[in-house]
């Protein structure tokens, strides 16, 4: 029996469920081998009923979502994340926790009062419900994707990068950014996945992949001090793709800078 499989998006820029549309040479092939039963951006015959596996893209913003999202992870066997957003919270999630999401909200809507539904700061789907693996990217890969995708409709556990963007630049034995030109690349402590595309053209990594596990985030921050970045200028910097798994380190950064 074929696998019923739902894929979802909430806040964010639809850019991963677009690879996945995109990647043609895939998508009949493997989409032939499981029952798509959900997927609002390619076909318009959508179900709600007991999946196998759900792939959610985007970030929790509403009461609304967060309530739909709990709907979709108690009728899925395996939740997947896709994407930065949904993984980590994205660049809405930037300011997360600096206590002034009331005084952004006010700047767009006013006074107003809203009643179509209410909004809070935006935070990645395990804020909520449990997941069972995390695809990231921004986009995602469609290698990264479909490879995790037949590995999980064939019942078995996808190994995803663990190791960080600055080994795929070793691979490609680029000059390093961060200690020979003294750039603030976010390789060190950004997962890797995305093939160094940006440091391929010396362009330092902004980190859209998301923290890698374990990231030596300490030492990372007194390199960037070395060169002349003040605090702040380093908070705004990882927090521009870090959302929740930055809110650690922006509290330890400001407790230094205030000793």
């Amino acid at each position: 029996m074929k696998k019923k499989i739902g894929i979802y998006g909430f806040t964010g820029c639809a850019g991963d469920q677009l690879t996945i549309i995109h990647s043609e040479d895939k998508l009949i092939p493997f989409f032939d081998k499981v029952e798509i039963v959900s997927f609002r951006m390619a076909q318009s015959n959508n179900k709600e009923c007991e999946l196998d596996i759900a792939f959610i893209e985007g970030s929790i913003t509403t009461e609304e979502q967060k309530k739909r999202l709990i709907e979709i992870r108690n009728r899925t066997d395996i939740l997947v994340p896709i994407g930065t957003c949904a993984c980590f919270g994205g660049i809405q999630s930037m300011k997360l926790g600096d206590g002034k999401y009331m005084d952004r909200y006010r700047k767009v809507y006013g006074n107003n009062k809203i009643t179509i539904d209410k909004a809070f700061e935006s935070l990645p789907l395990n804020s909520f419900v449990k997941v069972d693996y995390c695809i990231p990217g921004c986009p995602i890969s469609s290698l990264q994707f479909f490879s995790a995708f037949t590995k999980l409709i064939n019942d078995f556990r996808p190994v995803l990068y663990e190791f960080p963007v600055c080994t795929e630049c070793k691979w490609h034995e680029n000059q390093c950014l961060l200690t020979e030109k003294n750039l603030p690349c976010l390789g060190p402590i950004t997962r890797a996945g995305c093939g160094a595309v940006c440091l391929d053209h010396s362009i330092p990594c902004v980190g859209c992949w998301g923290p890698v596990d374990e990231a030596n985030i300490a030492y990372e921050s007194k390199l960037f001090l070395k060169q002349g970045f003040s605090s702040q200028e380093i908070i705004k910097k990882f927090r521009m793709f870090g959302g929740k798994a930055s809110q650690e380190l922006v509290k330890s950064l400001i407790k230094n800078e205030n000793k």
